[in-house]
């Protein structure tokens, strides 16, 4: 039959098609078999109204043979075949989609609830010529006696010839490219490389794929010989486990799963296994792992979901679908409601998806809210492994999710050997209590050795020990919880005196202007004041922070990448009206009185974990002073 030309507009059209849409060439076979299980859908359907569809859902199969001499890759179906028309207007016209029509045609009826057609834009074929350089498409549709042969190179046309084939259905047979310099086609060949590919792509297709494997096996007749065998084997899995409902689902049966299919040793913390429906109707099977990915805190490291539609993987890896603060969250999600590109490999409208992210993470915190409220020796390893995320997720985006994940923070406190939650402090709190107190520190035994805490705890109260960076950013950015806000006890305006106390300590403080004014000038813009203060229990000195920075905000922010140091707190020097060292500056001379304003103040910054800015000056003042 004398060649046609393609009814798009132009070779350029296919070129771009073959060369610039798909982003890996190896996705050609997961588009031909999704073409031959929608072939497959469309008889079974049939099948269920039509009695003279003399096959039953078991007998449905899609075959791969490979042929290393001829170079071709043949792909087989018993499904619903296609006319000589059906060959003209579905591989003749690109971008045109038989599974859309055939959709849409049956919209209404209810026989197609089991039915989940894959292919919808009719490009996917045409990925065939990514790796091959002539496709031949042999097909006889269903009642008909004839069958038509399709023959392509490329976009220079095609040709349609009748053909002999006994059985309904299609086959296709690409010839696959020469090898090049940067190209190895000859990789489509193998079975190994086939059998990789339908399992990555193709391993839920609801049908079997069958193929031919070789396999080297002992000769039993000659010890040391060994025999070819050949048999035919199942490549895909064809049930998605998320599929299966839960109670038929052992916990072995997820953790080898999520081991095998994310390359993990280890079983996860927690498995999170849903089906939703609604404004978008999917599967969802996710898992959070007992131990960070070796390369989390690396710029590597790429977070999301895989994404499947009707079990054919179009994503391995979905950013949109997880927030940053689940980060490291591992899964897949299973729709049939997204709006694929012709590419599939990109989505077309992204509104589905929103709607899907914004189901999964909702999912997730409440499968975490319930893991802490129903196992909490098994919460607290999952906050020790990945809690950090979480306050960083309350920080991010000017905290626009910090309403949904503030319950589920914890920290060490004073009154908990382990961690204690938001809510479990304010239960413990006195009615009297108006803020939440909390100090920041390196390391808890650290904190635990602030002088503030001392008088702190003697007052009753709990303390809360921040001791990540991000600590008090996130609480700064929570700003209250139940109405109670939250204070820093190494912040100058923390007061919890008595009234005769605070009175006593204000004509401390008067009396002893000029003896103050004296430390503060021999400390220069180091400091913003000095002061006698009453809440240092039996320690000597202290430095507090005025303002919005805090002592630790100074520490961190400077710390940060390209920080140019300019950030600084506003320190306030605190002296222990009641311990010793007070009397001993007010009886010391103005030469002794600045050594022993840099001795306290160098002590100060030791105690609050701050470097001292002359090392050898300070060590000079103690010989000295000894």
């Amino acid at each position: 039959m004398k060649k046609k030309q393609f009814k798009a507009e132009s070779k350029k059209l296919l070129d771009m098609m073959i060369n610039s849409i798909y982003t890996h060439k190896e996705i050609f076979l997961r588009e031909l078999i999704s073409n031959a299980s929608d072939a497959i859908d469309k008889l079974y359907f049939k099948s269920l109204t039509d009695d003279s569809v003399n096959l039953n859902k078991n007998d449905f199969k899609i075959k791969i043979d490979l042929d290393k001499e001829a170079r071709t890759i043949t792909l087989t179906d018993n499904g619903i075949g296609m006319t000589a028309e059906e060959l003209e207007s579905n591989l003749g016209t690109i971008a045109r989609s038989g599974s859309l029509n055939f959709k849409n045609e049956n919209a209404e009826n209810e026989n197609t609830e089991d039915i989940s057609v894959i292919g919808q834009f009719g490009v996917g074929f045409y990925s065939s010529f990514m790796v091959s350089d002539r496709v031949e498409v042999v097909s006889r549709a269903f009642g008909e006696e004839k069958a038509y042969k399709w023959t392509s190179s490329g976009a220079d046309g095609y040709t349609i010839d009748e053909a002999e084939k006994e059985d309904v259905g299609t086959v296709i047979t690409l010839h696959i490219k020469e090898d090049t310099e940067t190209e190895h086609y000859s990789d489509y060949l193998e079975q190994y490389k086939i059998s990789e590919l339908v399992k990555k792509y193709s391993d839920y297709i609801r049908y079997p794929i069958q193929m031919e494997m070789t396999h080297q096996v002992p000769d039993k007749d000659n010890e040391g010989e060994y025999i070819t065998e050949i048999n035919t084997e199942t490549l895909n899995s064809m049930v998605p486990l998320w599929r299966k409902s839960k109670g038929e689902i052992k916990p072995e049966e997820y953790n080898e799963f999520y081991k095998e299919k994310f390359m993990d040793y280890s079983d996860p913390q927690l498995v999170i296994h849903s089906k939703t429906e609604g404004q978008a109707t999917f599967n969802s099977l996710m898992f959070i792992p007992e131990n960070p990915p070796y390369d989390f805190y690396s710029k590597e490291y790429e977070k999301g979901l895989q994404l499947y539609s009707n079990g054919v993987l179009i994503m391995d890896k979905c950013g949109d679908l997880l927030p940053d603060y689940f980060s490291f969250v591992k899964g897949l999600v299973d729709s049939a409601d997204l709006s694929l590109n012709i590419s599939r490999e990109m989505l077309q409208h992204d509104h589905q998806l929103k709607v899907i992210a914004k189901a999964i993470d909702k999912k997730i915190k409440n499968e975490l809210k319930r893991l802490l409220n129903n196992d909490r020796e098994k919460y607290d390893k999952f906050f020790s492994t990945f809690g950090t995320q979480l306050k960083y997720g309350v920080y991010a985006n000017y905290g626009m999710e910090k309403d949904g994940l503030k319950d589920l923070l914890e920290f060490k406190s004073s009154m908990s050997e382990g961690y204690t939650t938001l809510k479990e402090y304010i239960e413990r709190m006195a009615d009297s209590q108006e803020s939440i107190y909390y100090a920041c520190g390196e390391s808890v035994g650290k904190i635990e050795l602030l002088p503030q805490l001392e008088a702190v705890k003697e007052k009753g109260y709990e303390v809360l020990y921040f001791t990540d960076e991000i600590d008090e950013f996130a609480i700064q950015m929570l700003m209250e919880y139940e109405g109670k806000h939250f204070a820093n006890i190494c912040k100058d305006d923390i007061d919890l005196s008595t009234d005769a106390e605070k009175e006593a300590i204000n004509k401390m403080n008067e009396a002893s202007k000029e003896l103050l004014d004296k430390i503060k000038e021999a400390l220069g813009d180091r400091i913003s004041s000095v002061k006698f203060s009453n809440k240092l229990g039996s320690h000597p000195v202290t430095i507090s922070a005025e303002g919005y920075v805090s002592l630790e905000m100074e520490k961190v922010l400077n710390q940060m990448p390209g920080a140019n140091q300019g950030i600084k707190a506003q320190l306030v020097l605190e002296i222990n009206s009641n311990h010793p060292v007070a009397q001993k500056l007010e009886n010391a001379d103005d030469e002794t009185l600045k050594k022993y304003a840099t001795l306290l103040y160098s002590s100060a910054r030791l105690i609050a974990g701050l470097d001292i800015e002359n090392p050898t000056e300070f060590s000079d003042l103690i010989a000295d002073m000894m």
